[in-house]
């Protein structure tokens, strides 16, 4: 491999005219993408200053951080760029609900198709999720073995085995409350917050998605 080519700075990303390049957030540990947006080589370099996402707003034409007005700020754990230095791919902790103004948790969280537009069939329920899965345990599995610093998901991994737990009690105590306030949006947010933290303490302990899955088809009846 060409370490050249891995040794690129703020100064070499590929601007577009304007002095821009696009940003995908992405969250740690479940690969969610949250959003997209735009930085140029200042915002860019505030970002890696502070720790937090910084962009440039090509409609106000002013620098923002993500969640300077709400609190739901993104604190970065790594900043990527594509093969042609034109894009960056940012992986972030999402504070708070979600990314998206509306509310939502993720700024896509609409699906090509729903007003008559032609799409590519959406997959059944069991290969999506199945996949995700597939997709965060990797991710888990590839954290325990590098352990980076700065990660969440690491400090879950190398920390107190009580500090783990104690998380996984937590998250499931939000599911509950989410469940009884009724609120859908809210309770998919939680359930998939605990959902990660169980994978992690699987990954922690040694047990693979082939493990959960034959414990799973022993019990069926």
């Amino acid at each position: 491999m060409d370490k050249e080519r891995d040794a690129l700075g703020i100064e070499d990303m590929k601007y577009d005219d304007n002095g821009l390049i696009p940003a995908v957030i992405q969250q740690e540990g479940t690969g969610e993408v949250l959003m997209v947006a735009y930085m140029n080589a200042e915002s860019l370099a505030k970002t890696v200053e502070t720790g937090y996402t910084w962009f440039w707003s090509r409609s106000r034409q002013k620098y923002w951080q993500k969640g300077e007005s709400s609190g739901h700020v993104q604190a970065v754990r790594e900043i990527r760029y594509d093969c042609d230095a034109d894009c960056l791919l940012v992986t972030v902790d999402q504070v708070g609900p979600g990314a998206c103004h509306t509310g939502e948790r993720s700024c896509f969280y609409r699906v090509l198709g729903e007003e008559g537009v032609s799409a590519v069939p959406a997959p059944g329920r069991a290969s999506a999720i199945g996949g995700s899965l597939d997709g965060l345990f990797s991710v888990l599995e590839e954290r325990k073995r590098d352990l980076p610093e700065g990660s969440y998901t690491t400090g879950l991994l190398s920390g107190p085995q009580d500090s783990l737990l104690k998380k996984i009690a937590e998250e499931a105590g939000e599911v509950i409350m989410a469940a009884k306030d009724g609120d859908n949006g809210h309770l998919r947010y939680e359930i998939a917050d605990l959902v990660y933290h169980l994978l992690v303490v699987m990954v922690r302990d040694g047990l693979t998605l082939d493990d959960l899955a034959a414990e799973l088809d022993s019990r069926k009846k």
